[in-house]
């Protein structure tokens, strides 16, 4: 036998492929993995916890700052003023006999499970949604918080024009209402735009 043919004989097989370990894309670069639910929900949680710390560190400093009713000009159109709202929004059921102040916070933290559970179960990428209902959780909870110690909401920012106002809010409710907007967008032509898709 030639010395050739015993060379080919013995040469592994240099062109065979390595083995596959998992999944590749077309760059033959491994998928980053996509986060898990569990994950997806701490960052928009984180966000709720954000919207409740502000709302209640401002009602805090301006409890502390101004007597109820109190008037401080800041823009012309633009007034802190403290008040104490006992109803829900617009002030609906201010009047009632204190039954509210329970049936509210109820409500509230009913709707605030309802929507961690549908946070849940949103998609990773469902992102413009999950930072419509953090938002909205984090106003709830701000506004709970106040019903359960104080019995009331405390309100201090007074928008208005001439003598035209706008019912005086706090930040829970800005951020409740930002939610709403974003919640609506996402109805009407995120939806859309999907179906089209």
């Amino acid at each position: 036998m030639s010395k050739g043919m015993v060379n080919c004989a013995v040469m592994p097989n240099q062109t065979s492929n390595p083995p596959v370990t998992g999944k590749h894309n077309k760059t033959g670069e491994n998928p980053s993995p996509s986060p898990s639910p569990e994950k997806s929900i701490l960052i928009w949680l984180w966000l709720s916890l954000i919207v409740i710390v502000l709302d209640q560190i401002t009602k805090v400093w301006v409890s502390a700052t101004l007597v109820l009713n109190e008037v401080v000009t800041v823009l012309p159109f633009f007034d802190l003023r403290l008040l104490h709202n006992p109803g829900a929004a617009w002030s609906i059921l201010a009047t009632a006999g204190g039954w509210q102040r329970w049936f509210l916070a109820g409500l509230a933290l009913i709707v605030s499970g309802i929507i961690i559970i549908w946070l849940s179960r949103l998609k990773p990428q469902q992102r413009w949604l999950a930072c419509a209902l953090a938002l909205i959780l984090g106003g709830a909870i701000g506004n709970v918080i106040d019903r359960i110690i104080y019995g009331y909401v405390v309100d201090f920012i007074d928008i208005y024009y001439q003598q035209w106002h706008w019912p005086a809010f706090n930040i829970a409710d800005s951020a409740i209402s930002v939610g709403a907007v974003m919640l609506l967008i996402d109805a009407l032509w995120m939806q859309e735009e999907k179906g089209k898709g």
